[in-house]
């Protein structure tokens, strides 16, 4: 993972050439950037992804090793405990990720080891970080200066077909579950796969409404947009978007169509906009487009695709996207569906190639700097900041609260819902 190191020493931080993000010295030098830290300092940031329990899964040099992996120190990836701190994290969903083209033991074995991970994680650092369940626990722990810490699943084929695991999932900690990650389950279409259900499926639908009686979060990020509309269509509680961005601006189909956006008017949700560079820059959108496909035909032209994609990359430079466009998705993502419904979504150690300007978690600052410059309100940034992700979980746990008391926890079967 690329990351940018002593990215607050007082020296010239970055310009962004054509991007319109000024050069900035210091909080001191930068009056918006000032007013930003004051804003971050009483209200939690809360980041809706961060990927760093598979970074140290799959470190190279001390896989699954927490000790080894020290956040005490500079860390190769994104996140440490000084950049958290720099950065003004008050919350953070660690993502405990399962690759849905795993196939070796089942996907449980490895979900649980995530668990375990990340649990060893939190537990290793009690004075800095904090195991969050509810908002209550959150700005509890915001108050006495720990990052709270919850815990969301990325991919619902981590349940195999099963809410008695989605249960026991959530007894563990688990506080959203992506509905699918890349690849299309037997109940939900993926946006990166094929469309085999035109949505949810029945028992997809059951998904969703045994998640709302838990009190899970319901993510969207990464289904396809039959799948976003039918959980709309379902769901008695706020959604979210733990990292995407608006389709509008760069059009790939991890993003958000405008027409979803405009949905969480009267669902309540929120679109945690993310930082991955083909998700906010059309450019690298475009490119890696190119590559992908350079890379498929040489395959099967070239002996060595390996040097043969090196020499196409040497051509054809990859751009970089920039802390200007993250800001530009915020902005269409608040003029479209609301200020209400606008959080942050980074997606820190889970991707190479940072924006320009938002090279790890130490750099939050300087967003929220940014669109302080383009004339966000002092409101409008706390509820970016984590008021509005405060507010979905707050509706989220009164719902389940109410759901629990109504209804039993569901038996039903993908049998005996989708094929009777």
């Amino acid at each position: 993972m690329s990351g940018e190191r002593g990215a607050l020493a007082l020296a010239l931080l970055v310009t962004l050439a054509g991007a319109g993000e000024p050069a900035a010295l210091s909080a001191q030098d930068d009056p918006a950037l000032a007013r930003a830290r004051r804003l971050l300092a009483s209200t939690p940031l809360i980041d809706g992804h961060n990927d760093l329990v598979w970074e140290i899964r799959t470190s190279p040099t001390a896989p699954r090793d927490v000790a080894a992996y020290d956040l005490r120190t500079t860390t190769p990836g994104h996140t440490d405990l000084a950049r958290l701190r720099s950065g003004q994290v008050g919350a953070q969903f660690w993502s405990i990720y399962v690759p849905g083209e795993v196939r070796d033991s089942g996907y449980a074995r490895i979900q649980l080891e995530e668990f375990d991970l990340a649990r060893r994680v939190i537990a290793r650092y009690p004075d800095r970080l904090a195991l969050a369940l509810s908002a209550d626990d959150i700005e509890r722990e915001f108050k006495r200066g720990r990052v709270a810490s919850l815990l969301g699943m990325e991919g619902g084929h981590v349940l195999e077909n099963s809410l008695g695991a989605l249960r026991a999932y959530y007894d563990l900690g688990a506080r959203y579950l992506t509905l699918t990650h890349n690849v299309t389950l037997d109940w939900a279409d993926a946006a990166l796969d094929s469309a085999r259900h035109d949505g949810l499926t029945e028992f997809g639908r059951e998904v969703v409404r045994e998640m709302n009686r838990l009190g899970m979060l319901v993510d969207l990020s990464h289904v396809s947009p039959g799948t976003m509309s039918d959980a709309l269509d379902v769901t008695e509680a706020p959604v979210i978007f733990s990292h995407s961005s608006a389709r509008a601006l760069t059009e790939h189909v991890r993003n958000v169509p405008d027409s979803i956006l405009t949905r969480l008017r009267s669902n309540g949700g929120v679109v945690m906009v993310t930082f991955v560079g083909a998700f906010v820059s059309q450019a690298v959108a475009d490119w890696e487009a190119r590559y992908n496909h350079e890379a498929a035909s040489a395959a099967v032209a070239s002996a060595d695709t390996a040097a043969h994609m090196r020499d196409w990359e040497q051509a054809n430079p990859r751009p970089q996207a920039t802390l200007a466009q993250v800001a530009d998705h915020l902005d269409h993502v608040r003029q479209v569906a609301g200020p209400d419904h606008v959080g942050i979504g980074s997606d820190f150690d889970g991707f190479d190639h940072p924006p320009i300007g938002l090279e790890d978690v130490s750099r939050f600052p300087y967003l929220f700097a940014e669109l302080i410059r383009r004339g966000w309100s002092d409101d409008d940034i706390r509820k970016l900041a984590g008021r509005n992700l405060l507010r979905v979980l707050r509706q989220t746990e009164a719902r389940a609260a109410r759901l629990r008391r109504e209804r039993e926890p569901s038996v039903r079967t993908i049998q005996e819902l989708d094929h009777p």
